[in-house]
């Protein structure tokens, strides 16, 4: 099994990284976070090991530098940059595929909150390398006119109490052309902290990659970026 901190370049910038694979993997989820939470948010990291279970790699990411994330604590100004958090995400799900343990894995991409969006247009900049969006308590809706162009299959897990980001949801399914589901958590507010609901979202998000992501599958030659 490989364990590690990495280190993956994105621009100027080197972002943080928790990647874990286990032998015979069947595929790599990468975790984009939302603003204010980091990849050692508790509830990712319990869904990243609830998608252990059945076999799959995990990459919690830190979307933004510590210097960033202190800057947008006191500005919010870097929240909302759906467009900086993606290329970012991009530049990972390109990172993956460099490494010979990840190369012909096929990716999964888990957003929370404004994570979901930038996981969304990551998806459509990388139709041929991302295989399944899973979007917990996201805004989905932050990616705009991206979502027509979404190809990959998404999912969309909300709290049936989390009324606002509910609706949300609902009208962003309405513009997305690639195969896509909401599931309500029924009861569930925005965290999923009461009992037994991130359990809901781990077995739906460990569902929808089984079937969304194709096991052992690379990609040919001629669909990988030149």
């Amino acid at each position: 099994m490989v364990s590690e901190t990495a280190r993956i370049p994105s621009g100027d910038v080197a972002l943080t990284g928790d990647l874990i694979v286990p032998v015979g993997a069947r595929g790599v989820v990468l975790f984009a976070h939302g603003s204010g939470s980091s990849r050692l948010s508790p509830r990712n990291r319990a869904v990243a090991d609830g998608l252990h279970r059945p076999g799959f790699g995990t990459l919690l990411l830190d979307l933004l530098t510590e210097d960033e994330e202190r800057e947008d604590l006191a500005t919010a100004r870097h929240r909302f940059g759906i467009a900086l958090l993606a290329r970012r995400l991009t530049d990972a799900v390109d990172w993956l595929e460099q490494r010979p343990d990840t190369a012909d894995l096929p990716v999964g991409l888990f957003g929370a909150s404004t994570g979901a969006a930038a996981a969304l247009v990551a998806a459509a900049e990388r139709p041929g390398r991302v295989s399944a969006v899973v979007s917990r308590g996201g805004r989905p809706d932050l990616a705009g006119d991206t979502l027509p162009l979404v190809a990959a299959p998404v999912l969309l897990i909300v709290g049936g109490s989390d009324e606002t980001v509910l609706d949300l949801n609902r009208e962003a399914a309405g513009k997305l052309s690639a195969l896509h589901r909401l599931h309500v958590v029924p009861g569930a507010t925005h965290l999923f902290p009461e009992p037994g609901a991130l359990e809901q979202v781990t077995e739906a998000a460990a569902g929808w990659f089984r079937d969304h992501l194709p096991q052992g599958a690379g990609r040919a030659d001629d669909e990988r970026p030149g």
